[in-house]
């Protein structure tokens, strides 16, 4: 179990984050300036709206103070290769979802060590361990900022190598998303049971509430209906291998992954439950 958390788990982050990069091109950094509202909205729904409604939900649950810690750092993490493949089956505006996830992807080195230090001590009080902000932020940067970077380069340098791989790369991701998602609920099982009524309540409330609240932000402030299901999809949809592993770098355990890691392994099951409707919805229209 320790060689999984330390280097299976960082790895296999590693490798979705790379696909996430091969899917990318330098003008996904630029497109935004041909509808930057719609950027600035989807940003604003992903950086503020998402953490200030988890937030909301959290405290109005009886959490402990570790899944508290869990449901935020869940809230920090970027949809990533997920909303991508999500807003393309919702027939929503993919350069934009793309867009999103390649400029919030890499920001997320400076907003989520930041935020999960807060978070951390907000909740957890005296028993917050040390969380050290530089650490976290070169640990985030070694896992996800430079594997994205790297893929971004591959496919740069050799595009048509990079076409052909995409979808094995994805494949490949979405096969360890479900291992790592699978092994940590497997190392929590007992307190999985405990409280799955409550968690699970939790997350599909926050989930389907974050996807209706991303949707009317977007169309109140006049955003074209595909604009607006990629946004409802890019706040509904986060990177639950990254809680997982944000989990196991706050708050390493001798053996297998704390409580932190609970609802972002759960979430990366119920997502899929919640989403559906709404991908058979925006399919529709």
């Amino acid at each position: 179990m320790d060689i999984l958390i330390t280097v299976v788990l960082p790895l296999s982050l590693a490798v979705i984050m790379f696909s996430l990069g091969v899917g990318l091109t330098f003008s996904d950094f630029f497109r935004v300036f041909n509808a930057p509202k719609a950027f600035v909205i989807g940003a604003v729904s992903q950086v503020l709206l998402l953490p200030m409604v988890t937030l909301l939900t959290v405290l109005s649950f009886d959490l402990s103070a570790e899944i508290a810690v869990g449901f935020m750092l869940l809230s920090f993490c970027p949809g990533g290769v997920t909303s991508n493949m999500l807003s393309r089956l919702a027939r929503g505006d993919v350069a934009l979802s793309v867009s999103l996830t390649a400029i919030i992807s890499l920001l997320s080195i400076l907003t989520v060590p930041i935020l999960s230090a807060w978070a951390v001590v907000h909740f957890m009080g005296d028993a917050a361990p040390d969380v050290s902000v530089t650490s976290l932020a070169t640990a985030m940067f070694l896992i996800t900022t430079l594997p994205v970077l790297v893929g971004l380069l591959f496919r740069h340098f050799a595009p048509e190598v990079a076409v052909r791989m995409e979808p094995v790369l994805t494949g490949i991701a979405t096969a360890l998303f479900m291992t790592i998602v699978s092994v940590a609920l497997a190392g929590n099982w007992g307190l999985f049971v405990e409280n799955v009524y409550t968690l699970g309540s939790a997350l599909i409330i926050l989930n389907a509430a974050l996807l209706f609240i991303g949707l009317g932000f977007a169309r109140t402030s006049g955003l074209a209906w595909t604009q607006a299901k990629t946004i409802s999809i890019e706040t509904g949809v986060q990177n639950a291998t990254l809680g997982i592993t944000l989990a196991a770098l706050i708050l390493p355990q001798a053996e297998g992954f704390s409580a932190l890691a609970l609802p972002s392994a759960v979430y990366g099951i119920t997502m899929y439950l919640v989403a559906a409707p709404f991908l058979a919805w925006y399919r529709s229209t």
